[in-house]
């Protein structure tokens, strides 16, 4: 071999040497720059985990405060409510919901804050009727409500005075005998009339009180009476008089929706039952 062949095959080994030294430093390059993606890709994880992290105990926090602060409205809600109801008993007669009738006493000087003068064309007779101003709206829309479904109903009596009581149940007395007029006539102060919330209906042709249940007019009002906020005092079988089918007294239409839906009396209610209605008797 010649000279200038070795020297050609040197050049060319050494120039294969340098080529295999250069792709060893690019390699380590290589390896160095994804070790430290490696680490770059661990340091960004643990970042999104803390942020998860911050993130889930800042929705809890949120959630927590939002839970406190419907319980508080809710608070708000229910003492505005209470406050409410207060402000409306303030207003209202106390007397309107007591069981009387042989149970509770009206003095001589009770008196219903504002009485109303019956329509007299729904009334059975020349004599004026008046009940209390904050029943009429509710009477009035029954009378109407009557007569627009065939039913002519009139008024016999409605608010009685004291007095007014007093004289009738001594008329009675005199006629039947005490004992007798006990059945059938509350002594004065024990009377709902009083309250001036209540009436005796009659129609022009039911031949007398005690035929009232047998009419028309009495179906219609056990059907319909509720919807006003009336209820019959004393049904068949009660423990105070006898059977009264002309005898309704306003109690308010949920009671009177509640009595219905209940099926069940007045007088049947204990009286702390019947005074949680008091504040909505007039809604």
């Amino acid at each position: 071999m010649t000279r200038s062949w070795i020297i050609a095959l040197i050049i060319i080994a050494i120039f294969l040497l340098a080529g295999a030294g250069g792709g060893g430093y690019y390699a380590w390059q290589l390896y160095q720059e994804n070790l430290a993606l490696k680490v770059e890709k661990q340091e960004l994880q643990k970042l999104v985990d803390a942020t998860n992290n911050n993130l889930a105990t800042t929705t809890n926090l949120l959630q927590a405060e939002v839970a406190k602060n419907e319980a508080i409205a809710s608070q708000v809600s229910s003492i505005a409510s209470t406050v409410g109801n207060l402000d409306k008993l303030s207003k209202i007669d106390k007397e309107l919901l007591i069981k009387y009738s042989k149970i509770s006493f009206l003095n001589e000087h009770y008196v219903p804050v504002s009485l109303t003068t019956i329509t007299p064309a729904f009334v059975s007779s020349d004599e004026e009727q008046s009940i209390s101003s904050s029943v009429w709206p509710f009477l009035e829309r029954l009378l109407v409500s009557a007569t627009s479904s065939g039913i002519d109903l009139r008024i016999n009596s409605a608010y009685r005075s004291y007095g007014t009581q007093a004289k009738i149940k001594t008329g009675f007395n005199f006629v039947y005998g005490e004992g007798t007029a006990n059945n059938f006539s509350a002594d004065q102060g024990y009377s709902e009339h009083q309250l001036g919330t209540t009436v005796d209906f009659s129609t022009p042709n039911s031949g007398g009180d005690f035929k009232f249940g047998e009419t028309e007019a009495f179906a219609w009002l056990t059907n319909n009476a509720y919807k006003y906020g009336f209820i019959l005092s004393y049904p068949e079988g009660n423990g105070y008089y006898q059977y009264e089918p002309w005898h309704w007294r306003f109690v308010g239409v949920e009671l009177a929706t509640k009595m219905r839906n209940e099926n069940k009396r007045f007088y049947e209610y204990p009286q702390r039952t019947l005074d949680t209605f008091l504040a909505n008797i007039f809604d």
